[in-house]
C-alpha cells in the first residue's frame, strides 16, 4: 500500500486571530483570521463541535437496529444508526455505550471500533467515531427530554439498497453501512474496542 503524500508544510494555514461569534449550549461559531501558505491572510468561519459517536447495533441474525428521527435543519425524518455527541471529558467508547442504551434501550456484549470520520470538513470541527456493537441485550430506553425517535430493524442488504436509491442520505449512516458490508464480507478485520 502506498503512503499518502505529506503536504502539511506547503498547505498549512496558521491562525493569527480568533473571534467567537456565537457561544451556544451545543455549538460555537468562530471566525478566525489565518495566514495562507503564500503569506496572504484570509478569514475562516467554522463551527466548533464537541465530537460524536455512532453505533451500528448488529443482531445475531444479521439484522441491524436503526432509528427514524426528525432532523429540524433539513426538515425531514431521517433514518440513522444510533448516535450522539460527546459530553465534556467523556471517553468515546463510554459515549457509544451510553448513547446505545439511552436511544435504544440495548446494551452490547462487545464493541468494535471501525473508524473516525469528519463529515463536514469545510465548516466544522466535528468528528464521529463509528463502532459496531454485537451481543445485544434489550433494556429500557432513556431518551433525553425533547428527543423523539422510532426504532426498527432491517437487513444489511435493505439498508444498502436504501443508501443506493437515496432513501438514506445521512452521511454517517452511509459510511457505517459501507464499513459494515466490508466487515461482514471478511474483507476488513474487526478490532475490539477497549
Amino acid at each position: 500500500m502506498a503512503d499518502l503524500p505529506n503536504h502539511d508544510v506547503t498547505l498549512k494555514e496558521t491562525c493569527l486571530d480568533s473571534t467567537t461569534l456565537h457561544q451556544g449550549a451545543f455549538l460555537t461559531l468562530k471566525c478566525d483570521t489565518v495566514r495562507l501558505p503564500d503569506g496572504q491572510s484570509a478569514t475562516r468561519e467554522y463551527v466548533q463541535h464537541p465530537g460524536a459517536v455512532m453505533v451500528i447495533p448488529l443482531f445475531d441474525d444479521g439484522r441491524v437496529l436503526l432509528e427514524s428521527q426528525y432532523r429540524y435543519p433539513v426538515a425531514q425524518v431521517m433514518v440513522e444508526y444510533p448516535a450522539g455527541k460527546l459530553d465534556p471529558n467523556e471517553d468515546v467508547l463510554a459515549c457509544a455505550r451510553r448513547e446505545l442504551l439511552e436511544e435504544t434501550g440495548y446494551s452490547a456484549r462487545e464493541y468494535f471500533y471501525l473508524t473516525r470520520i469528519h463529515p463536514v470538513i469545510s465548516y466544522s470541527t466535528e468528528f464521529i467515531d463509528i463502532y459496531l456493537a454485537r451481543g445485544l441485550s434489550a433494556g429500557e430506553q432513556k431518551l433525553d427530554d425533547g428527543e423523539f425517535l422510532e426504532l426498527f430493524t432491517a437487513s444489511v442488504a435493505d439498508v444498502a439498497e436504501w443508501v443506493r436509491c437515496g432513501k438514506i442520505t445521512d452521511v454517517k449512516t452511509i459510511i457505517g453501512t459501507f464499513w459494515l458490508e466490508k466487515v461482514l464480507s471478511g474483507e476488513w478485520p474487526l478490532v475490539p474496542a477497549h
